[in-house]
Parts: structure tokens; sequence; C-alpha cells
């Protein structure tokens, strides 16, 4: 894997070309994109980002670059529901996939109009690209192929660039070196 910042340096070019923002994707598909990188750089992918979308904010590019956090999502809906305090109670009885089973029922993360999609659909202009980051602090609450799929099936009209703490090879994702999802991803790697 080439130097990181490198990589995010050709990233940030990518997004940039007309062509990637017009497109379907490699091959017709749908144009998503996952950006992988050690997840020990994690801060220093966060700062690119927020430097990346405070300079999208001054103008100049045609396009608004727009960054929602999984995780963020999550953590607000159950705010807002007053579900927080019972999650940690009913973790407690009965363990982490029980409540990440909870979350994403409540959710709806199986569905099409999944909290996440309309929150998404709902805060994104016609003329963007959007970055989805928090994959890896949502885990296990939300497995990545989850928020992919879903997009996938409703929500298309914009590129979606999902950053990934791990490493992803076109057909699994490795998170911290040991966690594999191998559900199958409509998702290319954004710059090797």
């Amino acid at each position: 894997m080439a130097d990181l910042n490198d990589r995010l340096d050709r990233m940030e070019m990518e997004i940039q070309k007309e062509s990637f923002r017009l497109s379907s994707g490699r091959a017709n598909e749908v144009n998503c994109w996952i950006f992988d990188y050690p997840p020990q750089r994690e801060l220093e992918v966060r700062e690119r980002i927020r430097y990346m979308q405070h300079k999208n904010a001054k103008g100049g590019e045609n396009f608004k670059l727009v960054v929602f956090d999984l995780y963020d999502i999550i953590i607000d809906f159950l705010e807002q529901n007053d579900f927080m305090e019972n999650c940690c109670r009913f973790e407690k009885k009965k363990g982490i996939s029980r409540i990440a089973q909870a979350v994403s029922n409540a959710m709806k993360l199986d569905d099409d109009d999944s909290v996440i999609v309309q929150h998404i659909r709902e805060n994104t202009p016609e003329n963007a690209v959007i970055f989805l980051t928090g994959v890896g602090k949502c885990y296990p609450l939300l497995r990545s192929h989850k928020a992919l799929n879903s997009l996938h099936q409703a929500f298309v009209r914009v590129p979606v660039v999902m950053f990934f703490p791990g490493v992803y090879n076109e057909q699994e994702l490795i998170l911290f070196g040991e966690i594999k999802d191998d559900n199958y991803y409509r998702a290319f790697k954004l710059v090797k």
C-alpha cells in the first residue's frame, strides 16, 4: 500500500474530477467507493477529512462535500429517543450482540428506509460527494455492509466514499487485522 498521505492526496484529486461525480462507478456499478487505511492512522484521516470539508465550505468547487459519521447518527438516534440508558442496562444483562440486534431493529438498519438512509437522503444536496466515517466506532452495532447495501438500494444519486480503518481488497473487509467481514460489497477501492 502506498504512503497514506500520498493516497489521501490522490483521493482528494479524484473526487474533484467531474467524471468521478458523474459516473456510475466502474462497469456501470453504483458509485460507491471504499478508502481503506491503517486503523492506527485514524486521527490523520479524520484531520484530512476536516481539512477537505473546511476547504470545500469556502467555495470554489462545483460540488458539496457532505460528511456523515455513522456512529454519531446512531448515538443521536438513541439519545433523541431516550434509549441510551436502556441500552446500557440491556447490554449488561443480555450482551453486546443482543443490543446490536435491538439497535438494528429500532433503526430499521436492514430496510431501504433505515434511519441512516433517511438522514443521509434528507441532508444531501443534489451535487454532492458523501463521505461516510465512523465505521470502526460503530462496530458491532453497525456492520459496514449494512450501511452500504442500504445506500445502494435507496440512494445512488451521488458518489459515496466510505472510510474504512482496515484493509479492503474489493472482496472482503478486514478490521483491526482480525475481524473479517466477507459480505459482498458493490464498492470499489478508491485509491490503491
